[in-house]
């Protein structure tokens, strides 16, 4: 019985060396095709939406950083400007079962008719798929992909890590920088930040 045991952990041990988890996707590199349902039950992918700008906004309602820029309206302008010139905006919500931040369709978009927000769509990852492929950390965390398909931004969304609407006005706004440049075909002057906020609430992550 112990042989067999230890033979199990070996071949266990064995898998796990030749097959390595896959690497999130990284700035400069191909973003990461994804399937995933929204709030609309609709399933959106990345590549149906091949030569559009593409931002991923990780979010969760119940962090007070990320009710700062919603509580305060900038997220929801932000969507606004962004979504009318012609990019995909895409929240995505990774928050587990039972966690912070978990909701179901339905809440969803009861609370996005609420606080009138204007993304392209919401997914929802509870089951963190989507986070990790993008490695992400905090909510809210940016990402911007452009026409190409190539991640240019990865991120916070200002440099103002506080949880202080009146912060909002006196930021330097990393994800309009990103847009702006990237939309101009320029490279992105700051291509990653260091991301603040709550953590994402993943399975098994508190």
């Amino acid at each position: 019985m112990r042989r067999a045991a230890i033979s199990w952990v070996i071949a266990a041990a064995a898998v796990l060396w030749i097959a390595p988890l896959a690497q999130a996707t990284r700035v400069g590199e191909r973003a990461s095709d994804f399937s995933v349902a929204d709030t609309n039950g609709k399933v959106e992918k990345l590549s149906d939406y091949a030569g559009k700008f593409v931002v991923l906004e990780w979010s969760n309602r119940g962090c007070p950083y990320t009710q700062k820029h919603y509580s305060s309206g900038n997220m929801q302008r932000l969507q606004r400007e962004w979504t009318q010139r012609g990019v995909i905006w895409l929240t995505v919500i990774s928050s587990a079962p039972g966690k912070q931040g978990y909701v179901t369709a339905a809440e969803e978009n009861g609370w996005l008719k609420q606080i009138n927000a204007g993304p392209t769509a919401v997914l929802l990852d509870p089951a963190g798929t989507l986070g990790h492929l993008y490695d992400a950390k905090t909510t809210p965390q940016l990402f911007v992909i452009n026409a190409q398909g190539t991640l240019v931004y990865d991120g916070a969304i200002d440099d103002k890590p506080t949880t202080d609407r009146a912060d909002i006005a006196r930021a330097r706004n990393y994800l309009s920088q990103a847009l702006e440049e990237a939309t101009a075909g320029k490279p992105v002057s700051t291509p990653t930040s260091r991301p603040y906020g709550c953590s994402v609430k993943y399975p098994g992550v508190w």
